[in-house]
């Protein structure tokens, strides 16, 4: 069964059409990542999703629940960490989480909570003395009470040091290793990548793919780059490769050539190099980015 299902989901704020007509389905107990510009829709999405927002057109159903008319049964099984989340200073660390247990009558501990994100020592400390990576933490503890069955995670790395992104990721993994479903919203690619099942795009209010981050590299000409190491760059090297049908780009640093092409050019490529004069000493493929993968579907190159 899937975990989120959106069909035909339409939005729009006055003139602005923030969702043109979403189909997405998030499966049980992946982890998804969810992409796009600013502006693109990622927040109105999961305000339907949550029903924060009612769509004008299409439907939401989250947790086999319709999200509009059983919208208390899905928070109920949904831990959330919001984007532009607040806290309140005076508080501690176990208030907050004792809060958050008494608003989903759960019967949790605070302390294992925080002990999961890394903040054990600060349980009786006021969060108005917390760096923006705790602060972050905390409201991290407070998505996981009760054990919810769905994350939705907006921005979850925002303000975190790169040992507390590792420790994120370990927590989003351990999640869905217990059967939960990771929505994982997010403008640090590199995080998506490192996490993510699959991964969802979307522009300017339509959602331009859905696939596993290979999936996005073999629907995209470019997906992969060849690099090429030469003995030296004869003149009209570069030329003769930037020349050849179905490469895209080419470059030279030094005596290292990268080429961006057609699958089936990269040995014409290679041929190339040595017609000019060069001599090949070594040729690799090497991945593109998913800045680039990103890149390419919202700005319309996909």
């Amino acid at each position: 069964m899937a975990a989120i299902e959106l069909e035909g989901v339409r939005k729009s704020f006055g003139d602005v059409r923030a969702l043109r007509g979403v189909d997405l389905d998030v499966e049980e107990g992946e982890i998804f990542g969810f992409l796009g510009p600013n502006g693109a829709g990622k927040s109105t999405t999961i305000n339907v999703i949550l029903d924060f927002v009612r769509p004008d057109a299409g439907s939401a159903r989250v947790l086999g629940h319709d999200a509009r008319e059983e919208s208390v049964a899905v928070r109920e099984r949904t831990g959330v960490l919001p984007e532009g989340f607040h806290l309140y200073d005076r508080l501690t660390a176990r208030e907050h989480l004792e809060f958050a247990i008494d608003s989903k009558d759960a019967d949790d501990d605070p302390y294992p909570l925080l002990e999961r994100v890394g903040l054990e020592e600060a349980v009786d400390r006021k969060a108005g003395g917390f760096s923006t990576g705790m602060q972050q933490r905390l409201a991290l503890a407070m998505a996981l009470v009760g054990d919810p069955e769905l994350l939705i995670l907006d921005e979850p790395s925002s303000g975190l040091d790169p040992n507390g992104a590792r420790e994120l990721r370990r927590i989003v993994e351990a999640e869905a290793d217990a059967g939960a479903t990771v929505f994982f919203s997010s403008h640090i690619l590199g995080q998506v990548e490192a996490v993510c099942d699959r991964v969802g795009i979307i522009r300017d209010g339509e959602l331009v793919a859905v696939d596993s981050i290979e999936g996005l590299r073999e629907n995209v000409a470019g997906g992969s780059a060849l690099v090429v190491e030469v003995d030296a760059v004869p003149d009209d090297a570069l030329h003769r490769v930037k020349s050849l049908d179905g490469v895209s780009e080419a470059t030279v640093d030094g005596t290292t050539f990268r080429v961006t092409c057609d699958d089936d050019v990269k040995m014409d490529v290679v041929q190339a190099l040595e017609d000019a004069g060069a001599d090949v000493s070594d040729f690799s493929t090497e991945e593109a980015p998913l800045e680039d993968l990103f890149a390419a579907y919202t700005e319309g190159a996909a």
